[in-house]
C-alpha cells in the first residue's frame, strides 16, 4: 500500500494492458503495478501469453478496429477448409489406386508411381499456366475489390475440392477433372494470397504489415494443427463410406462459406474503391447525407456481379474519349480540370492528365458514376452524351466541395484511393489554344 511519504517519480505502461509507477522511498526507487489504472485490465497470465504469441505487438491499438472479428471468422473458415481438404485428398488418393485391397503391392506401387506422377505433372503444369493468366487478367482488381475476390477464391476452392471428391466416381475423366481442379486451386492461390495482402495493408495501423502477416501465419499453423488432429479421427470414419464423405464435405463447405462471408462483411475499409464511392456519392445526391465507412461497407456488394451495367473505365487512352477535334472541343467545354470524360461503346471513359491529384481522381469518379447512372436509366436518347457530360460538370461544380469536406469529416481517408485506374496519362491543349 502506498504511503503519503512515497513519491511517484515516473509512470509507464505497456500498450493498454499494463500500467506501472516508480516510487521513491528513502533514496530507493521501487517499481509497482498501478492498480488504479489496471483495474479490469489484468487477466489470466495464460491468455496474456497467448495474445503475445498469436496477436500483433501493440494489439489492439496497432491494428484496425475490425481485426479481431475478421480473424475469428477467418480462423473458422480455415479450420473447415482444412477438414474439407482432407476429404478431397483422401478421395484423390483413392482415385489413383491407394488403398485398393484387390491390387497386389507391386501393382499398386506401379499404379501410384505412373498414374500419380502423370497427374501431378499435368495438374502442376495447367495450374502454373492458370496462375499466370489469372494474375495477368485480374491482378489490379485484387486491390480495388479485395472483398469480392477473397470470397470468390474461397468459393472456387470449395468447387475444386468437390471436383476432387467426385473424380474417383468418373474414372474415364479422372485426369481431366483433377487437372481442372488444379487450375482452380492455382487461381485460388493467387487471389487468396493477394487479397490477404491487401487486407493486411488495411489492418496495419503502425506500418506493421510484417508483424501482422507473421502472426497470421502462426494462427494459421495452429488452426492447421487442430485440423490435422480432427482429421486423424475423421479418416477412419469416411474410408469406404462415400455418403458420409459427401455429407461431411457439404457441412464443412456450408460452414466455410458462411465464415468467409462473415469475415469479408466484418472488414471496414476507410478508403474509396468504385463501389464504396458510388454508394456514398449517390446517397449524398439523394438526401445530402454522408455515409460513414461502416455504413457504406455494410452496403458494399461482396459477390462478383455479372449483371449488365454501364461500365466505367478509368485512365483510358484519349482516342477512347474523343475521335475528332470537334469532340475534343466538346470534352473541354466548361472543363478546366485535369481529366476528360466521354462515352465510348456504351462505357463511361475517363482520360486522366499527368498532374491530376487524388482529389481530382475522386471527382472524376463521382462524375463517371453520375453519368453511368444517367445512361443506365435512360429509356430513350433524349440528349447527346456530350450534353450529359456538360451537365455533370455543372453538377460537380455545385456539390463536390461540400461532398469532399463531408467525407473527410465522416472518417474517410482521401489521401489515397483504391480506384482501378489504368496507366494511360494524356496532356492536351486547352480549347482556347
Amino acid at each position: 500500500m502506498e504511503k503519503k511519504s512515497d513519491v511517484v517519480v515516473a509512470t509507464e505502461r505497456y500498450g493498454s494492458t499494463g500500467f506501472w509507477k516508480y516510487v521513491a522511498k528513502n533514496g530507493i526507487i521501487e517499481r509497482r503495478r498501478d492498480e488504479s489504472e489496471s483495474v479490469g485490465r489484468r487477466g489470466n497470465p495464460v491468455v496474456g501469453v497467448f495474445k503475445r504469441v498469436f496477436l500483433p505487438q501493440g494489439y489492439p491499438e496497432s491494428v484496425s478496429g475490425d481485426y479481431l472479428q475478421y480473424q475469428f471468422w477467418d480462423t473458422v473458415q480455415a479450420f473447415s477448409s482444412s477438414l474439407s481438404g482432407t476429404l478431397a485428398t483422401q478421395a484423390s488418393l483413392r482415385g489413383i489406386g491407394v488403398g485398393n485391397q484387390e491390387a497386389t503391392v507391386a501393382a499398386a506401387t506401379f499404379t501410384w508411381l505412373l498414374k500419380g506422377t502423370c497427374i501431378i505433372l499435368l495438374a502442376d503444369g495447367t495450374g502454373m499456366l492458370g496462375r499466370i493468366l489469372f494474375a495477368w487478367q485480374k491482378g489490379s482488381k485484387l486491390d480495388s475489390e479485395a472483398k469480392k475476390w477473397r470470397l470468390f477464391a474461397d468459393v472456387l476452392n470449395d468447387i475444386a475440392m468437390f471436383m476432387e471428391i467426385l473424380a474417383p466416381y468418373f474414372p474415364a475423366f479422372f485426369i481431366f477433372i483433377v487437372c481442372t481442379a488444379g487450375v482452380f486451386k492455382s487461381i485460388v492461390g493467387v487471389a487468396g494470397g493477394a487479397t490477404r495482402a491487401a487486407l493486411t495493408v488495411h489492418q496495419a495501423r503502425r506500418d506493421n504489415m510484417a508483424d501482422i502477416s507473421a502472426k497470421d501465419g502462426s494462427q494459421e499453423t495452429l488452426v492447421n494443427l487442430a485440423g490435422l488432429l480432427v482429421s486423424l479421427a475423421l479418416i477412419p470414419l469416411v474410408t469406404n463410406n462415400p455418403m458420409l464423405t459427401l455429407l461431411l464435405f457439404f457441412l464443412f463447405t456450408v460452414l466455410h462459406l458462411f465464415a468467409n462471408y462473415k469475415a469479408v462483411r466484418s472488414v471496414i475499409m476507410e478508403t474509396f474503391n468504385e463501389a464504396r464511392l458510388s454508394i456514398v456519392f449517390q446517397q449524398y445526391l439523394e438526401d445530402k447525407q454522408i455515409l460513414s465507412p461502416q455504413e457504406a461497407n455494410l452496403r458494399e456488394p461482396v459477390f462478383l456481379e455479372f449483371r449488365k451495367m454501364v461500365q466505367i473505365k478509368l485512365g483510358v487512352r484519349l482516342q477512347e474519349v474523343v475521335k475528332c477535334s470537334q469532340e475534343l472541343d466538346l470534352a473541354l467545354k466548361n472543363n478546366r480540370l485535369p481529366f476528360l470524360l466521354g462515352v465510348h461503346n456504351g462505357c463511361v471513359c475517363v482520360c486522366l492528365g499527368p498532374k491530376a491529384s487524388v482529389c481530382d481522381e475522386i471527382r472524376a469518379m463521382c462524375q463517371a458514376v453520375w453519368l453511368s447512372n444517367m445512361l443506365s436509366h435512360q429509356t430513350q436518347q433524349k440528349q447527346s452524351h456530350w450534353e450529359m457530360v456538360r451537365e455533370s460538370h455543372k453538377l460537380m461544380d455545385k456539390v463536390f466541395d461540400p461532398f469532399i469536406k463531408g467525407v473527410v469529416a465522416a472518417g474517410w481517408d482521401t489521401g489515397r484511393t483504391l480506384l482501378d485506374w489504368d496507366e494511360w496519362r494524356v496532356e492536351w491543349k486547352s480549347k482556347s489554344s
